[in-house]
């Protein structure tokens, strides 16, 4: 289900460059609490597939991102965060749900209760179009979202608000600094949550311990 559903929806040591540190075992990433949240600015990188989060030349977090298939692309341009969900849901890819029946499906097609796909940690940037957690694929995956790893995602949330700045390009000035050693998660490879907790509160937990550091 995660290989479609979530369409509308390496590094062994860590690797500390000009701010930003990840590790591509268990995809850590480090993220560095703002000095101005005002200056705050996102900058994507369509061609690396990866996402810069900067205050002005200093690097808060470097992560991989997947983006929009050649038929769906991702939009290009100037945008700003418009909104902010934690426990967003899909209005267009979900589940039925009759008793303990949970079945895959599209919107349209429910027969019983739908509840919609997950997309945790929602920042929408345009209508219909948003950084959300999800899996991370190495080639281009979703309908035009930017999905982010569940260590991502929520540090995300925590750094940019509403007004702050993206810019989505094909490349990045950041492509050749700080983002030439960002590792990739691997756990698009892992077998696919239940439906059972793919209908709950689960994927929109926090992750344990502090999302940003302070320096």
């Amino acid at each position: 289900m995660k290989r479609i559903a979530f369409l509308a929806l390496a590094a062994l040591a860590p690797i500390l460059i000009s701010g930003c540190a990840t590790t591509g075992v268990g995809y850590h990433v480090t993220a560095y609490a703002p000095h101005d949240p005002s200056a705050v600015r996102v900058d994507v990188s369509q061609s690396k597939e990866q996402v810069y989060v900067m205050e002005g030349d200093r690097c808060l977090m470097a992560a991989a991102c997947d983006v929009g298939l050649p038929s769906s692309p991702t939009p290009s341009g100037h945008f700003n965060i418009e909104e902010k969900i934690q426990d967003k849901r899909s209005g267009a890819f979900g589940f039925s749900v009759n008793g303990n029946s949970i079945v895959a499906c599209d919107a349209s097609q429910a027969t019983g209760r739908y509840v919609g796909y997950p997309m945790p940690f929602w920042c929408g940037f345009a209508s219909g179009y948003g950084f959300h957690q999800g899996y991370v694929w190495p080639v281009p995956r979703t309908h035009g979202c930017i999905r982010l790893d569940k260590q991502v995602a929520p540090r995300m949330w925590q750094l940019v608000h509403v007004g702050t700045p993206v810019d989505i390009a094909y490349t990045q000035p950041e492509d050749a600094t700080v983002g030439r050693n960002v590792a990739r998660p691997s756990d698009y490879r892992d077998p696919d949550p239940s439906p059972a907790y793919m209908i709950g509160d689960g994927p929109f937990q926090l992750p344990s311990g502090s999302l940003l550091i302070n320096q």
